[in-house]
């Protein structure tokens, strides 16, 4: 991966077309977001596709693409691609336990699959409040589950710094999912 200096040029000259920038940040990304990918799905050929589809997508439409921040816009592209793989193989259970949102799909109907999509709209949601670093310190622990051993010397912080984020990005998130669930039970009239 890249710092935010380099990823914002590389982007510039990638929306002018610029073929080496591209090549870079794919030699930049390219084993991460395979590796995300390959987590989720434990299908290397799947995982390959899931990638290469992202960055086909993102040469593409280099010209109309608008992103703030490449890893985060890289490594949602990969969690977004990796969740419609499996909705479309039909193994939404494997899905739904990576969110640990549901012990059970037996019973998963159309408005429970729409309130699901909404509760993880409203968590990435959560996510952009955050800053940058404790953002990108959730996803590596909560959805790539990174050790926080690993994480701290990546960001040249201490273990307890790490948790400090950690604990920082899961009290905003529960915070705001508490305020949205209040509204969505005061609109349907349960509270």
């Amino acid at each position: 991966m890249v710092d935010n200096d380099k990823a914002g040029h590389l982007l510039l000259a990638l929306q002018k077309g610029d073929a080496e920038a591209f090549t870079a940040i794919y030699k930049a990304y390219w084993y991460d977001m395979f590796l995300v990918a390959y987590r989720k799905l434990r299908n290397k050929e799947a995982a390959e596709e899931i990638v290469q589809d992202i960055f086909l997508r993102v040469w593409r439409e280099r010209d109309t693409l608008h992103i703030e921040n490449l890893n985060y816009y890289l490594f949602s592209a990969v969690r977004y691609e990796v969740i419609d793989h499996i909705r479309a193989k039909g193994r939404t259970f494997e899905y739904l336990d990576y969110y640990g949102a549901v012990d059970s799909i037996q019973d998963l109907n159309t408005e429970n699959q729409l309130a699901l999509d909404e509760l993880l709209r409203v968590i990435d949601e959560c996510l952009h409040i955050l800053p940058e670093k404790t953002r990108e310190i959730f996803r590596l622990h909560k959805l790539e589950y990174w050790p926080i051993s690993r994480i701290a010397p990546r960001f040249g912080l201490s273990e307890k710094a790490v948790e400090y984020h950690l604990t920082k990005s899961v009290r905003v998130v529960r915070t705001h999912l508490k305020e949205v669930m209040i509204l969505l039970l005061a609109a349907s009239g349960l509270f």
